[in-house]
């Protein structure tokens, strides 16, 4: 009896040596394979991008728990009313500059609802949701500050929220370092807004900036395409044309010394009529126009610029309008480089995002109402992806201050690191409050070729026009945002802010 135990026992621990033989190579393995796994990530780092500069973000948003959001539609939200965390955000909802306005708010309506439906944010001692106002400043100066003081004094917003046009936003910056509230630049990219003599404490802008525009293009010609070498420039007349192109002819001297500006125009804003410049691009040989031009000022010069069958490329920031883009169609819009602030390539890069797009995607389905029907907000991509991303940022910011309190934002927000629904890192330098971030440039093509980029079904952006393809990531090294070291606040810092 006892040997037939003896036996059994044996057995048992015969097995059980297997087991454990068979399991501790297997857990070491695991092991190896994710060491492994972390060094190939590390690897495929671009020297100078964000992931490889930065490992690890101080904050994100969960994107995975995306809201149920089949009660949105930005023609009919309401924010809600009482004791809530108040956004103003301001912009053009009237005159020409109109569908500026629309645009930028949807997509912050929409991060603004998700919060507002996950129970709002926690400050001063209580849980708060938060609504948005919109105010119009109708493209008209002495009106933007007029509806900003407004805003401020009679509204007792928290935040002012905007724009579209440089202009407007000194304004809304002045105004809000004034009366210490924080000001978020989401749209509007002159460099000079945060130089030495207009920074203010409470501005930020987690936008990009001219200058980074026009060298990530640049650098995209000189370093990656290296085809093209004869370049007309042909912006709006004013503060942000004149720097979007000055960012361009710096950055060619810097990675393409061998091209040539063959010609230079500035134009005024809301210009019907482009022929005059289209004839003086057809004369000057150019292979490129450069443009900053941003609605309906980009649409306008495409379509002239095909109808004078001026048919080369168009290099810029903000012609990647839809809408714009079908009134040309397939190949009228086939080979216009956009550079971007907010998309990768491939489009979808986890499963968290692909969740997080069809939940606006989804809604753009059933909207009903102009504009919001169109092929402008079907995809929530480009700039309205960025104008979202960057309301995250400051919702997560307040979040994380617990305070509505500028001040305690302002620490919160300084040095802060965001990760957005892609992956993408954005950092803000402290002394000058301008987002760091890599970029990418994309060539438009035909939607047979789009699956590059728009790696789920469908497989393309859009059926009647040129879209993201092929796409080119430009390391934030590359393109550090202008630091203006007349600032006290900058001054021994280099461009990463150290």
């Amino acid at each position: 009896m006892r040997s037939i135990r003896n036996i059994v026992v044996c057995m048992l621990c015969f097995f059980l040596t297997l087991f454990l033989a068979f399991q501790i190579p297997s857990v070491a393995f695991a092991a190896k394979a994710e060491k492994k796994a972390k060094v190939e990530k590390a690897k495929d780092a671009v020297p100078g991008s964000m992931d490889e500069k930065i490992k690890k973000a101080i904050a994100s948003v969960d994107f995975s728990k995306v809201s149920d959001m089949s009660d949105f539609d930005p023609a009919t939200w309401e924010g809600p009313t009482g004791d809530v965390i108040k956004i103003a955000y301001v912009n053009a909802f009237s005159g020409p500059g109109a569908l500026n306005g629309q645009l930028h708010v949807a997509p912050i309506m929409f991060a603004v609802h998700d919060i507002n439906k996950r129970g709002g944010i926690w400050v001063d001692g209580k849980k708060k949701l938060i609504t948005v106002i919109k105010a119009d400043h109708m493209s008209k100066a002495d009106q933007c500050k007029k509806i900003c003081e407004r805003m401020v004094l009679q509204e007792k917003v928290h935040i002012l929220m905007g724009t579209s046009g440089s202009n407007m936003m000194k304004i809304i910056n002045e105004v809000a370092n004034k009366y210490k509230v924080i000001a978020v630049n989401e749209g509007a990219v002159s460099d000079d807004l945060m130089d030495a003599t207009n920074f203010g404490r409470y501005s930020f802008m987690p936008s990009f900036s001219t200058e980074q525009v026009g060298r990530g293009l640049a650098y995209y010609y000189g370093q990656i395409r290296k085809k093209e070498k004869k370049f007309y420039i042909l912006c709006q007349d004013y503060s942000f044309g004149r720097g979007i192109a000055d960012g361009f002819k710096k950055g060619l001297k810097e990675y393409y010394p061998e091209a040539q500006v063959v010609g230079e125009d500035y134009h005024k804003l809301f210009l019907t009529d482009f022929a005059p410049y289209m004839t003086k691009i057809k004369a000057s040989g150019a292979e490129v126009i450069y443009s900053g031009d941003w609605t309906p000022d980009s649409g306008n010069l495409l379509k002239q610029a095909r109808q004078m069958g001026i048919n080369i490329p168009v290099a810029d920031v903000f012609m990647n309008e839809p809408n714009e883009l079908h009134d040309v169609g397939i190949e009228g819009t086939k080979g216009i480089v956009n550079i971007d602030q907010a998309e990768s390539s491939p489009r979808f890069t986890n499963p968290a995002q692909i969740k997080f797009y069809k939940a606006w995607n989804d809604q753009w389905k059933k909207w009903k109402k102009a504009p919001y029907n169109s092929h402008l907000f079907e995809h929530a991509g480009g700039n309205l992806q960025a104008y979202m991303m960057y309301a995250y940022w400051t919702l997560s910011v307040i979040e994380r201050a617990k305070s509505t309190d500028a001040d305690k934002i302002v620490k919160v927000w300084e040095n802060d690191t965001f990760r957005q629904a892609n992956g993408k890192i954005v950092k803000m330098r402290a002394c000058d409050h301008k987002a760091i971030q890599d970029m990418y440039v994309f060539e438009l093509v035909p939607p047979k070729d789009q699956k590059m980029n728009f790696n789920i079904p469908p497989y393309h952006w859009y059926e009647g026009c040129s879209y993201y393809g092929p796409g080119y990531q430009i390391p934030a090294a590359k393109v550090l945002p202008q630091m203006d070291q007349k600032s006290d606040r900058c001054k021994g810092k280099n461009d990463w802010g150290e």
